[in-house]
């Protein structure tokens, strides 16, 4: 049974760094779009990605989830890329203008 964190004299809760960092991430991954389903499956591989990663009970459903995750994402950064850029040139004109 986990105990509760112990709350301090203003009543928050106290997190130790570790946790925060691991909100963090989560928060991040939520927000580049990963289901919760694809988050629980990557969050022991995201403790030491360098390691050799072997997890029994791994279904090919979850390999396959996996795989679209990262076709998805690598679809939205060439996306989120070819937007930056768009901007970095639109900006680029505007300064050149602004500077006749």
């Amino acid at each position: 049974m986990r105990r509760p964190t112990p709350c301090g004299a203003n009543n928050y809760r106290d997190y130790s760094e570790t946790t925060l960092g691991r909100v963090q991430q989560i928060r991040g991954l939520l927000e580049a779009g990963l289901s919760t389903q694809a988050i629980r499956a990557l969050l022991p591989c995201l403790e030491s990605p360098r390691d050799p990663i072997v997890f029994e009970g791994v279904t090919s459903e979850t390999l396959a989830a996996l795989e679209h995750e990262r076709d998805r994402l690598t679809q939205r950064i060439d996306v989120l890329a070819r937007n930056r850029d768009a901007i970095a040139d639109y900006l680029t004109e505007l300064q050149g203008r602004a500077n006749r």
